[in-house]
């Protein structure tokens, strides 16, 4: 395959160039491709914790404030990572840096499938989370470098739609090879998968280094310093951890929630992740497109508004139809995608393409340790009562709520520069 670099002395890579020609589509196509594949197998490994907590707590006999610690564990490690990152992954070819992290990702998620203790899953995940936390990071650096900005929400929309694919198919397929088998079996299936998409990535992915034209090498403390002292970049740290806060809350939870007080079956938690991913595989690239056509902003502030609805609605269910439990949930999952789309991609925007890789990798750690924070205090928070009932998962969503109306607030203050 041609590489996509073909003018050396251009800032970005021959993607940008416009008009779009059909060949130049058909390699923008299969880059994004590649890279939704990618993140697919990263978001399973993640998102599969929630519906599992139920097992996991019966199977280790845990409380609460310990499967949080296994959400966190892989969270706060990839915190670590994804800082330490920032100060060389701008040296890199992305393509090799990508490689590199997957190969270590697959790994861990292997060391998870084999973990036999709570304390050796624990270790596994943050295993899995030094190498996974990053590649989100990266992927959404090569959709920066490599996707014109008019089209940047559209693209985002289709790698993000990763997440409703999770949904889609990986979770109810790792429920029910839980359910049939063991905890263990969605790993094994995952770990497996990914090798697959490592090679397919290894033959197909183009070399990425339009973004090391003319861009010098910074000292860890310049990268640190030019980020501190850029007041546009660090509106969007906030608005990274004020999202996680206003959502993460409540995500790792939801599974528990409904086995424990709404009298779910653990086998029914993978109809929650079906309906909702069917809906948001559409919704998502509908809110990238309408981003791109509307402003961001615009699309990112309705969303949230409306998000607010169906995380109260949520957080305080009581018993009732499993059809109605369904319709909330996947409201939930639509507003949930329908806002994080935007988000991200203004976020993306708001840097310099020669600082793009250390600060998705800031924001990457920051975006982490938000979500370990989200979950350990979310985690705290609710309380087992002696019936199995979880409680205060209201005072969750009054969280998440408010932590909604602060980013409405934030994410005006961002501007886009490249």
């Amino acid at each position: 395959m041609a590489d996509l670099n073909e003018q050396p002395g251009a800032a970005g890579l021959a993607l940008n160039a416009e008009p779009l020609v059909p060949k130049v589509a058909i390699r923008e196509g299969l880059l994004l491709f590649i890279l939704a594949a990618i993140q697919f197998t990263n978001v399973m490994d993640f998102v599969i914790m929630m519906p599992l907590g139920p097992q996991l707590m019966r199977v280790f006999d845990i409380n609460p404030q310990q499967f949080g610690l296994v959400v966190s564990a892989y969270t706060f490690s990839a915190a670590v990572s994804g800082f330490c990152s920032a100060f060389y992954i701008d040296r890199l070819d992305r393509k090799k840096a990508l490689l590199g992290l997957y190969l270590g990702f697959a790994i861990g998620t292997a060391l998870c499938a084999l973990a036999p203790t709570f304390e050796l899953l624990v270790a596994a995940r943050v295993v899995a989370g030094l190498f996974g936390g990053v590649l989100g990071a990266l992927v959404l650096a090569i959709i920066g470098d490599a996707i014109p900005e008019e089209r940047r929400g559209a693209a985002t929309g289709k790698v993000m739609a990763a997440f409703s694919i999770a949904s889609i198919a990986g979770i109810p397929i790792g429920l029910y090879l839980a359910s049939k088998t063991s905890w263990h079996a969605p790993f094994y299936l995952l770990a497996g998968l990914s090798l697959v998409v490592l090679a397919m990535a290894m033959k197909f992915l183009p070399q990425l280094k339009g973004h090391l034209t003319n861009a010098p090498h910074q000292k860890p403390h310049t990268v640190i310093l030019n980020i501190i002292r850029n007041k546009n970049l660090l509106w969007a740290l906030f608005m990274v951890v004020i999202l996680q806060l206003a959502g993460f809350t409540v995500v790792p939870f939801i599974s528990p929630y409904m086995v424990a007080n709404i009298g779910f079956e653990e086998t029914e938690l993978s109809y929650i992740y079906l309906f909702g991913g069917l809906a948001t595989v559409v919704t998502s690239q509908m809110a990238g497109r309408l981003a791109d056509k509307y402003g961001k902003k615009r699309v990112y502030i309705i969303a949230a508004l409306f998000s607010i609805i169906p995380i109260l609605v949520i957080t305080n269910l009581p018993r009732m139809e499993h059809y109605l439990v369904f319709m909330v949930t996947t409201s939930f999952f639509i507003v949930f995608g329908g806002r994080f789309v935007p988000a991200m991609s203004l976020i993306t925007s708001s840097v310099e393409p020669k600082q793009r890789g250390s600060f998705m990798s800031i924001n990457s750690s920051v975006q982490q340790a938000a979500s370990g924070l989200a979950a350990f205090v979310s985690g705290m928070i609710v309380q087992k009562a002696a019936d199995g009932r979880l409680l205060h998962f209201g005072t969750v969503g009054i969280l998440a709520s408010v932590a909604t109306l602060i980013s409405i607030f934030v994410i005006q203050r961002l501007k886009t520069v490249s």
